[in-house]
């Protein structure tokens, strides 16, 4: 687990204007597929402001024309049509509403799926540097953010400035001197708008750093329960947890307190400049400057003017919290793959013969570009051979496995399959033809048929029966609650290790791949476990070029070559006789665990030969 919360943040993308509303401009590309919806929204918009402020126009008559006359035909007459624009107000509202919702759910669904399509290109080395963890906070925390925009805040934005500019003209028309002191009020609802919404853009953007931090340590610790538990960790991760929700917690009370001064300072100088209106404009009513249905629509027009403003500097809060969101999704989306197809890629042969050659590779892990994780490698793998791969943990084995299924391009030589260059290929079709075992089976949160047809999603289920009888993974599956159809938890914990190993042998066997690379892990399981995945494998490996990261001594002396590394060199090839007489790295790995397999096969009675490992992990 990650011990603490100094972590860099996500790389990519340009430099972006901080606290700049025009980011939000960026998701137009968004918006403008659903053109129809959109006018259809803006319509029901323009109607909906429009009839609030044909509201005023109903209130002035009603109380000029009603009211002051008695004249009840008219009264009637005022309120019918002042109703009549309230059931249209309602309406436009209604599909403003329902338009702009749908176009904020369907934008952002269309930016988590460009956004995930994205990060699955992204290179493991790229995930050496930024945590999944904040990856993922993007994806939904910014995500959901922004449908609130989209869906919400900017219409509201829209129809408020519109309110704002309507409402100032109806006022001008109906008394240009209390207009002027409504204007006079307006800078200074500006200014602190302009001022708190960059303050509250940055801490909102601080927020949701915060948010992340804490997802990313309450995710390490859920994945890593068994191991919190195990080291009575409970208490710790209780402390740094706390930390973290604390530290997240300050940031938004700092964004809560700068949003919620900017809403009191508006309506202090909003609505105490609607005091002094109602104030001058009363003692024009008096002295008859101006009638009762004029002042009255004039503070109507006021109120809607004040409303608009604050409600407006309101929802500039939630657009600044916005354009933080879209400048982190934008820097996402902005980090360029670093392994790619190129544009006229080179065709693989056909059928595939599952040759490989690595010619004097160098390569450094972007982690750790200091130290060279292999050194000048070179060696061929001809079709159909078995090569096992032994040396010292460190010396470059899985590195191998990483180069050949292209999650990296190496500094200097060249890695070919099938006499193609990698770079030359197109990554998947590359990788269509690999089959991968890993030494920790990946299983997935689904059942067996899922999990198994991963390897090949078109097979039948017949093929995938087929595959799991091959692994022996057939037997213990029908037994299970609801056979293959039983979910088998989350990364497989309802099965043992050697059923895990078995059910990621039988999604190779579905694949038939021409290369299949094994980096043996059988050195976890017992005895009866180890002896049917190690039958499985050897049924796997039949008529394919194979490449084993090798543990066991019986995969040793199975293959056709051994090749030994260290240090990322190859500095021995050959088979177990002839590399044992040559009396180097080899003949002293094995000597020494030969040794051990010995001492092992007197006090349990196993032989020497099954329990000697010719080296520890990878």
């Amino acid at each position: 687990m990650r011990m603490s919360g100094s972590v860099p943040a996500v790389q990519g993308g340009e430099a972006r204007a901080r606290g700049s509303l025009k980011l939000l401009g960026e998701l137009w590309q968004f918006v403008r597929p659903y053109g129809l919806q959109l006018a259809g929204a803006i319509t029901a918009l323009l109607i909906a402001a429009g009839t609030v402020l044909a509201l005023g126009v109903g209130l002035r008559r009603l109380v000029d024309d009603g009211f002051s006359t008695g004249n009840a035909a008219l009264l009637n007459q005022a309120v019918t049509v002042l109703f009549g624009v309230v059931i249209l107000l309602a309406l436009a509202t209604y599909s403003r509403f329902y338009l702009v919702s749908w176009i904020g759910e369907r934008v952002v669904s269309d930016i988590r799926k460009k956004v995930f399509n994205h990060i699955l290109t992204l290179s493991p080395a790229y995930y050496e540097l930024t945590r999944t963890g904040e990856v993922l906070s993007r994806l939904t925390t910014d995500t959901t953010l922004l449908q609130t925009v989209v869906g919400s805040s900017v219409s509201i934005a829209i129809r408020n400035f519109l309110l704002l500019i309507g409402g100032i003209v109806l006022l001008l028309i109906t008394s240009p001197k209390l207009t002027a002191l409504v204007l006079l009020v307006v800078p200074l609802v500006l200014l602190p708008i302009l001022t708190f919404g960059r303050r509250v853009r940055r801490l909102s953007r601080t927020s949701q750093d915060r948010v992340a931090d804490l997802g990313v340590y309450a995710g390490e610790a859920l994945d890593a329960i068994r191991t919190v538990q195990a080291f009575v960790h409970e208490d710790e991760d209780r402390r740094r947890f706390g930390d973290y929700v604390e530290q997240a917690f300050q940031a938004a009370r700092e964004r809560v307190a700068a949003r919620a001064l900017l809403t009191a300072v508006v309506i202090v100088l909003v609505f105490g400049a609607v005091s002094v209106i109602l104030w001058i404009g009363g003692h024009d009513v008096i002295s008859g400057r101006i009638s009762a249905g004029d002042l009255s629509a004039f503070v109507f027009y006021a109120i809607v003017v004040a409303g608009a403003a604050g409600a407006f500097s309101e929802v500039i809060g939630d657009l600044q919290r916005a354009a933080g969101a879209t400048e982190r999704l934008l820097d996402l989306l902005a980090v360029a793959p670093d392994i790619t197809a190129p544009a006229e890629p080179v065709a693989l042969a056909s059928p595939p013969r599952g040759a490989v050659a690595f010619e004097d590779v160098v390569f450094h892990y972007p982690s750790r570009p200091e130290h060279s994780a292999l050194q000048g490698l070179s060696f061929a793998v001809a079709p159909g051979e078995r090569v096992a791969i032994v040396g010292p943990s460190g010396a470059g084995k899985t590195t191998i496995f990483q180069l050949l299924l292209r999650f990296y391009d190496p500094q200097g030589g060249a890695v070919r399959f099938d006499g193609v260059a990698l770079p030359q290929a197109d990554p998947a079709e590359l990788r269509a033809r690999i089959g991968l075992v890993p030494q920790e089976p990946v299983v997935f949160s689904a059942n067996a048929w899922e999990n198994i047809r991963y390897g090949r999603p078109g097979a039948s289920d017949a093929e995938v029966r087929a595959a799991a009888e091959a692994a022996g993974a057939a037997d213990f599956l029908a037994q299970l609650p609801d056979g293959f159809d039983t979910y088998l938890g989350e990364k497989g914990v309802r099965l043992s290790g050697g059923q895990r190993q078995r059910l990621a042998i039988a999604r190779a066997i579905l694949k038939d791949p021409p290369l299949l690379l094994l980096d043996e892990a059988t050195s976890s399981l017992d005895a009866e476990s180890e002896r049917v995945v190690q039958q499985a494998l050897d049924r796997l490996m039949v008529d394919r070029s194979t490449l084993v990261i090798a543990h066991r001594l019986a995969t040793v002396l199975k293959a056709d070559r051994i090749l030994v590394i260290d240090q990322g060199r190859l500095v021995e090839s050959g088979t177990h006789s002839e590399l044992v007489a040559a009396k180097g790295l080899y003949a002293h790995l094995a000597a020494l665990q030969f040794d051990q397999a010995a001492a092992l096969g007197e006090s349990s009675g196993d032989s020497a030969e099954d329990s000697m490992r010719v080296s520890s992990g990878s």
